[in-house]
């Protein structure tokens, strides 16, 4: 029988759950603190959060950025204040900034500073790797120009960002492994303007982000289509890399991959937090980048490479997106605060906790993955392991393998702390394979498929 015992470290009211002080042969396949951080989570709080939101009366890009009470200037100002408020609660544990630039564009037509807020929480091995959750702050409605009118953006998208400001509450409670970051980006409804400023400003500061969970439209459970549902989400994710290059283009070609990038291997990984840590909540992943034909701020991260999913509701309703508040032959239009379930909201800011709790309390994802087997009754599978003080809380790796018309990983093997595994009588050309890294207390990173198509990039 196998004895597992987890030990909290407390610090400074602060909970450390990378490490464990027991040895053991298999790590644990759930870590009960992630439990706990899901029943934190507030529905009053996330409500009160998107209400005050609301109160800014537009958060649109263009509109007053000089007022305390309404514009998108005081809605950032004081979304500022509550990081900072959080960062005062763990003892400075949160770095907070705003991260901006001079933008014009089709739907800028004069030169605006683009404002997003982001807060920074440090893990303690590995600074330099992060996720991240992000909401967006701004608001529109019909016409995209109009920056005076009111425009609540109740669900779309105060509820995203009431999300991340309640991960912030609870996450920041605990230490990790490595980094996470909060982001509230502005101007996506002008063309993802705060994405690309944000994630330009990573690659300048060279941020390992492993991860960035988009949250947009995260409080409807009633859809156009007329069904209720507040028991599942939707998760979008991108197959082929963007940033792909023609050689690994003919590499994917020969070696298959197209449905295995970093963001639909974190799309695999979030499908399983809900089954284990978030009760009642099915996760839908929909293998595109976005809705048909439509954008939001997680792509602005993929095309420069940084691995992003979009996260939602499974049903919107197009009266309350985009639209000027009014009632027309008895139907009403406008994403006002009546359009939020904030239970729901609950539901799905819990979602992602329980992701970001992992991935950052994992040690360093797989990374140089190679795979080969080529006409022999086996396959073999290579990574690079870590060293230093970012491979502490390593305890070992966990290869996975799946048929190829599979849309989860569906077997599994805890190997240890090796950096090779060979699969004896399983044909390479049948399965697709992967390995993901396990910390001492459980903690697992997303599933890393080999060569270029699914690498999460250097440690």
């Amino acid at each position: 029988m196998l004895f597992i015992k987890y030990i909290l470290t407390i610090v400074s009211n602060m909970v450390f759950i990378f490490s464990i002080s027991t040895a053991q042969e298999v790590p644990p396949q759930e870590l009960p603190i992630i439990h706990q951080m899901v029943r934190d989570v507030s529905a009053d709080r996330i409500e009160n959060d998107i209400r005050k939101l609301v109160s800014f009366g537009t958060r649109h890009t263009l509109s007053d950025t000089k007022s305390q009470t309404q514009g998108i200037g005081a809605a950032r100002r004081w979304i500022f204040s509550e990081f900072e408020k959080v960062s005062a609660s763990c003892g400075g544990c949160l770095d907070v900034m705003y991260v901006s630039d001079i933008v014009t564009g089709n739907r800028i037509p004069e030169p605006t500073e683009v404002v997003s807020v982001i807060a920074i929480q440090r893990g303690e091995h590995d600074p330099n790797r992060y996720v991240s959750m992000s909401g967006d702050i701004d608001s529109r409605i019909s016409d995209p120009l109009n920056g005076n009118d009111k425009s609540p953006g109740a669900n779309d998208n105060a509820s995203g960002m009431a999300g991340v400001i309640e991960a912030a509450r609870i996450l920041s409670k605990y230490k990790f492994a490595g980094s996470i970051i909060y982001m509230g980006l502005s101007g996506e409804e002008q063309g993802l303007y705060g994405g690309r400023i944000v994630a330009a400003h990573a690659l300048k500061n060279k941020w390992r982000i492993k991860a960035v969970l988009n949250n947009d439209m995260i409080g409807n459970i009633t859809g156009i289509n007329g069904v209720v549902n507040n028991t599942s989400a939707r998760v979008f994710s991108e197959g082929t890399r963007y940033v792909e290059t023609e050689d690994e283009a003919r590499q994917r070609r020969f070696s298959g991959g197209e449905v295995d990038s970093p963001s639909r291997n974190i799309a695999r990984f979030i499908d399983r937090q809900a089954d284990k840590y978030v009760p009642n909540l099915d996760v839908m992943m929909i293998y595109r980048l976005d809705r048909f034909g439509r954008g939001g701020h997680h792509r602005p991260f993929n095309a420069v490479g940084i691995p992003a999913v979009r996260i939602m509701e499974t049903n919107e309703h197009y009266d309350r997106q985009h639209q000027d508040i009014r009632v027309e032959n008895g139907r009403e239009y406008g994403d006002v605060i009546e359009g939020v379930n904030f239970d729901y909201t609950k539901k799905l800011t819990a979602l992602n906790i329980s992701v970001l709790a992992e991935m950052a309390a994992a040690p360093p994802f797989p990374s140089n993955v190679t795979l080969k087997g080529a006409v022999r009754a086996s396959a073999v599978i290579n990574w690079t392991k870590p060293k230093g003080k970012m491979a502490q809380n390593l305890s070992g790796y966990k290869v996975y393998w799946r048929l190829t018309d599979s849309n989860q990983w569906t077997y599994s093997k805890y190997i240890g702390d090796v950096d090779t595994y060979t699969f004896n009588n399983l044909v390479i050309d049948n399965y697709y394979f992967g390995v993901s890294s396990i910390s001492k207390n459980g903690a697992e990173s997303p599933v890393v498929f080999p060569g270029p198509m699914g690498s999460f990039g250097e440690y």
